[in-house]
């Protein structure tokens, strides 16, 4: 393992790894309307990373041990590693974007991997289970502000969602297209020889205004499979990040 944390510059990233972001299955609506708390727990990671497996495995036994309650882990692979001998199959500039915001919103200088972000206002080290696990608690003891529901339906290779939440100014409706499993035999960079596991891997990513029209198309990765993927969606503040409300769907 080179080092246990590598932190990057955002002025270091945007000027060198900075490029442009970018038949029908019966529908399932889901709601968060009981208004008991909820965590979105958002891992930042990537395969060229030593010390991210500890990471990925830590969100593997959190989405195993709230089975069933309202916890909707989300592992964005971030781009910036692929310069350094192995290029992660799921990494995407708009993630590291997305960590860039986080960035911002938190006050942090650097952005670095791996990072867990709890309700889009706690960050920690993504590997330190004792803080993430604590916060976990704390957030699903606190009760939900609002609702989202969330109706997806598949077209030929379209995703068409419709939603619902409350009008609010200064708000985004993030909605994350995610593969639950998948595995990877990585064969240069940091982790060469390593097999990795992967779980909750975000593969879509859509933004937009709450206020702004309730439905919603995404095009689908060529290798979707509807056994294979669920939707996770939530209200997002522009000003601070903080997560309002959330919500998953299956098909």
């Amino acid at each position: 393992m080179k080092t246990i944390i590598v932190m990057i510059t955002i002025a270091v990233l945007a000027a060198a790894f900075a490029r442009p972001l970018y038949n029908k299955d019966k529908s399932k609506k889901a709601t968060a309307g009981n208004n008991n708390g909820f965590v979105v727990a958002e891992l930042f990671t990537s395969e060229g990373c030593s010390s991210c497996p500890p990471a990925d495995k830590l969100i593997q036994k959190i989405t195993q041990e709230n089975t069933g309650k309202s916890v909707y882990v989300l592992a964005f692979h971030v781009d910036y590693w692929d310069h350094q001998g192995w290029k992660d199959r799921f990494s995407d500039a708009a993630h590291t974007e997305r960590q860039r915001r986080y960035a911002g919103w938190l006050n942090l200088e650097t952005v670095y991997t791996p990072q867990m972000v709890i309700n889009g206002h706690k960050e920690f080290i993504g590997s330190y289970e004792n803080n993430i696990t604590k916060a976990i608690t704390k957030e699903l003891a606190q009760p939900a502000a609002q609702t989202i529901s969330l109706r997806p339906h598949v077209e030929g290779n379209k995703l068409h969602v419709d939603f619902t939440a409350a009008a609010q100014k200064n708000a985004e409706l993030v909605l994350a297209l995610v593969q639950k499993t998948a595995t990877s035999n990585v064969k240069a960079g940091e982790n060469t020889g390593r097999h990795l596991t992967h779980v909750q891997i975000v593969r879509q990513l859509y933004t937009q205004d709450v206020s702004d029209n309730k439905k919603i198309m995404l095009d689908l990765p060529g290798d979707f499979n509807a056994n294979a993927f669920e939707l996770i969606g939530f209200v997002q503040q522009k000003k601070n990040g903080r997560i309002t409300a959330a919500a998953k769907a299956e098909w």
